[in-house]
This record gives C-alpha cells, structure tokens and sequence, in this order.
C-alpha cells in the first residue's frame, strides 16, 4: 500500500498551466517556494518576481509554467483538491458499512492537515493554510463562469460529488446530497479560518473539533431527513 500511495500522481487540468511543473525540478521549486512564500505574505503581496529572487531565477523562466499568479493559484488548489480526494478513496474504499463509511469521509476532510511524505516538495500544512485564506480567490472573479466551463475545477466538483454518493448510500431519500456535500467542504475551511482569526464565532476549540461538529450535523441532518 505504501508503495502504491507513493507512486500516485495528481493530475491537474492542462489548461491551468504553460508547462507541468512536474515535469522539470525548476518546476518543482517553482510549487514548493511559492507554497512556502503565498503562505506566508499572502497572495496579494506574492510576485512571481519574488518567487524568481527566492529560487535564484529569473521571473521569465516562471512565466514558462504559469501564465499569472490567478494561474498559480488555481494549479495550488486543484492540488490540494486532487490531494484530499486520494486521501478519501484510499481511507474509505474497503469500508462497506454506509454510516461508517461517511463518518471516516468527514474525517478525512475536516480533520487538521498533517504533512504527507509522498510529496516531498509540497508542504501540505502549508498548503492547506493557503486554501483556507485564499481559495475563494481562485474563483470570485468575473472570469468564472469560462474558467469552470474549461473544466479548472473539475477536481473539487468530482470531491464534491463523491461525498454526496456517500450521503446518498446512507440516505437515498434525502434530496439535497450535492448541497450538504459542497457545504461540509467549504464549511470545514470557514471553520478554521474562524478559529484562526475569529475565535469568538465557533465552537470548534480543543477538545472540541470541526471533524466533531461536522459528524454531529451531517448524520443528525441525514436521520432527522430519514425519520421525517
């Protein structure tokens, strides 16, 4: 199994970038630096004149890859995608119980990112913090609709839609899978932005987790929906 979750490789829509940027070790410098620099001055204040500083290249030689920083972004979070939703199939795959089955999905997605040793230039804590902060600039933008249609964010929507058959396995009857599935996943990232920078709004603090709250709402909501 170690060996199989070793060899896995993410694919992301070629579309998103100039050229893969697994395909070179520049590249991989390029996302494992840019990972470790949008993290920490965020992304409005991340150039790819900065990054080119930082890896001692010039920002040209990046421009290869990614066409702008909206680009960059978007290759980051389809990662990060694509990085949960091989998490999820491989923690889930020999379960055969429904409710067990949502319950170890939840936690896969809401739980606290630890960093994988299969990806070794991508900090995945690092990552995730970027997907909290700067996700929804990746897609609250006038280009959207065109950008969806060109099929960036095919990974999340395939997450999305595996959690509802999951949702749907336990309840076939419940009419609103695909809502409650987009919600717990945007949801569970709302929840750490608030407990990193809005303590005062949520009831997520040890020892209580978002994994805790997000079990509790997503089998409550799916027995109320079942008995009602």
């Amino acid at each position: 199994m170690d060996q199989l979750i070793h060899s896995v490789k993410i694919i992301i829509n070629d579309k998103i970038y100039v050229k893969d940027p697994e395909s070179s070790e520049l590249g991989k410098k390029i996302i494992q630096h840019s990972i470790l620099m949008i993290h920490e001055m965020g992304f409005e204040k991340f150039t790819f004149k900065k990054l080119g500083d930082e890896i001692a290249s010039t920002e040209s030689s990046i421009y290869r890859y990614f066409e702008n920083k909206h680009k960059l972004l978007l290759y980051l979070a389809s990662w990060y995608w694509g990085w949960l939703e091989y998490q999820l199939v491989f923690s889930t795959n020999n379960i055969p119980d429904p409710k067990q089955k949502i319950v170890k999905a939840i936690e896969v997605i809401t739980r606290q990112t630890e960093e994988d040793s299969a990806f070794s230039h991508i900090n995945e804590i690092a990552l995730n913090k970027i997907v909290i902060n700067e996700y929804s600039k990746s897609y609250l933008t006038k280009e959207v609709d065109q950008e969806n249609k060109n099929g960036y964010y095919v990974i999340y929507k395939r997450l999305v839609t595996r959690f509802s058959e999951m949702i749907m396995n336990l309840n076939p009857s419940y009419e609103y899978p695909l809502s409650l599935s987009s919600t717990v996943l945007e949801s569970s990232l709302h929840q750490f932005f608030l407990k990193d920078h809005f303590p005062s709004l949520t009831n997520c603090h040890s020892p209580k987790t978002p994994t805790e709250y997000f079990t509790h709402m997503v089998l409550n909501t799916l027995n109320t929906a079942k008995n009602g």
